[in-house]
């Protein structure tokens, strides 16, 4: 687990992408630090000119799901996605099941569409390390989600911009 935010991914500037689109899937559960994580992505679009949707699911395991229907679908194809939501760890194994059910899933979305999907799931022992995710101690989850699609559209971006020498 980090112990303190990591300050220089931040520093090393945010690339400009243009015409952007990035669909944001975040969780019911644990709405408060959920909805603080999702402002943070707003905050960083906003300030890149990136232009974005949400969509709301029940829980954790849904957010895979709902990030390929939407990319096997009609809609306007997203640039990026962000699965946003925060698991917290409580008196039984639901917590783990949860946890490698969503990273599993992610994972095998990053490999399988044409567009990232960021990880933006805390996954915490308490609400209070949760809270320090959200613009406490350890940084803001929410604001690093965001500018890690805008660096991850960048690049996907160079690859289709390379000249040969």
């Amino acid at each position: 687990m980090a112990t303190q935010p990591n300050t220089s991914f931040l520093n090393k500037g945010i690339p400009t992408v243009e015409d952007a689109f990035v669909i944001i899937v975040k969780t019911e559960w644990n709405a408060d630090v959920v909805n603080e994580l999702e402002n943070g992505c707003k905050r960083i679009f906003d300030a890149a000119g990136i232009r974005y949707q949400t969509l709301l699911v029940p829980g954790a395991v849904e957010i895979p799901f709902a990030i390929q229907a939407h990319a096997n679908s009609s809609m306007p194809k997203a640039d990026a996605y962000i699965a946003l939501g925060t698991v917290v760890r409580g008196d039984t194994p639901h917590f783990e099941y949860v946890c490698q059910s969503v990273t599993q899933g992610i994972t095998q979305l990053n490999v399988q569409l044409n567009s990232p999907t960021i990880f933006g799931i805390l996954t915490v022992n308490t609400q209070a390390q949760a809270l320090e995710r959200i613009g406490g101690i350890h940084g803001h989850k929410g604001e690093e989600a965001a500018i890690t699609a805008i660096k991850m559209i960048a690049l996907k971006n160079s690859f289709t911009h390379v000249t040969l020498v």
